[in-house]
């Protein structure tokens, strides 16, 4: 079979796990940190609210037009670029007893008073029960995938390596949650399904490694826990790296070029690939070797057949 690189002498790549997985832990302390000092910058999809994009027929000052957002239908309206600076994206949150069509009509006035030529592109309204809805609904999703995933590969390999897939995994979204949290991205339903993605992408990198953990397990009588999995990362690392390479050159693309509708979901794509390739080995991988993992563990269970106790009628 082609491989881009082969590797003749096994890595150790357990070696440096234990200051590693110590790494690991201080992400994930920092990331429950900041999602419970910043919290979560929460899109208009999950809090509600109106968006309004507009198009100017020249560059325009972001604080020049937040200047003329003073009125009561437009207070706490955010004003950013989106895609280039003649196209404005104003966020508005909700207000008690005013329309979203009566909010996009300030809006446009403002926008007028510093260019007359200003196109309105398109307004959304999402109400805030929606917003509470999805919000409650994408954690549920995220959570139920992970249990998915346990019950999975507890049936497909072993306890202790399904534990250590679902640490991973876990790992990865609080990981990359804390970084969206400690940066104050944007998080919009792309981002959530970029998270998803995260954790299918995880998953199956860690699936990969765990197949050959079980079929070396099986052929390596005297070879320890740790040696064996060195030697299954290694065989595996030419599939890795061509794997991670070629998904990054997508998703760089899609984070350069995509636009800022899926910047989001790009950038948790990016986060994600990051921390969920090393998270198949120093935290899935060793989590299992500290559970105690050994080959015992690996061999099928011997059905025995019934009568196989009696004697044979056999002549």
């Amino acid at each position: 079979m082609f491989q881009l690189f082969s590797v003749k002498n096994t890595i150790n790549f357990l070696r440096h796990a234990a200051p590693i997985s110590i790494l690991s832990m201080v992400l994930v302390v920092a990331s429950f940190g900041s999602l419970a000092i910043k919290g979560i910058n929460w899109g208009l999809d999950f809090t509600g609210g109106t968006v309004v994009e507009v198009e100017f027929s020249k560059p325009v000052d972001l604080n020049e037009l937040r200047g003329k957002l003073t009125s009561v239908e437009t207070n706490g309206a955010v004003v950013q670029n989106f895609g280039s600076s003649r196209d404005i994206l104003v966020r508005l949150p909700v207000v008690a007893d005013v329309k979203s069509d009566v909010q996009a009509s300030a809006v446009m006035a403002a926008a007028q008073s510093i260019d007359e030529s200003v196109i309105q592109k398109r307004v959304e309204f999402v109400g805030p029960q929606v917003g509470k809805e999805l919000s409650e609904q994408g954690g549920l999703a995220v959570i139920v995938a992970l249990i998915c995933i346990l019950i999975y590969v507890s049936f497909r390999f072993e306890w202790r390596l399904a534990a250590g897939s679902v640490a991973a995994l876990a790992h990865d979204v609080i990981v990359t949650l804390g970084i969206f949290s400690f940066f104050q991205l944007e998080f919009d339903l792309t981002v959530l399904a970029g998270l998803l993605t995260v954790v299918g992408y995880s998953l199956n990198d860690t699936i990969v490694v765990y197949d050959r953990i079980r079929e070396n397990f099986l052929k390596i009588r005297k070879g320890t826990p740790e040696e064996v999995v060195n030697q299954s990362i290694t065989q595996t690392m030419s599939r890795t790296v061509i794997t991670t390479g070629t998904t990054l050159i997508v998703v760089a693309a899609l984070f350069l070029k995509g636009g800022t509708m899926i910047h989001g979901f790009a950038t948790a794509l990016l986060c994600g690939i990051f921390v969920g390739t090393y998270s198949s080995i120093y935290v899935a991988s060793y989590l299992a070797i500290k559970l105690g993992i050994n080959r015992e563990h690996m061999m099928p269970v011997e059905i025995e057949k019934e009568g196989a106790d009696q004697p044979s009628m056999m002549p």
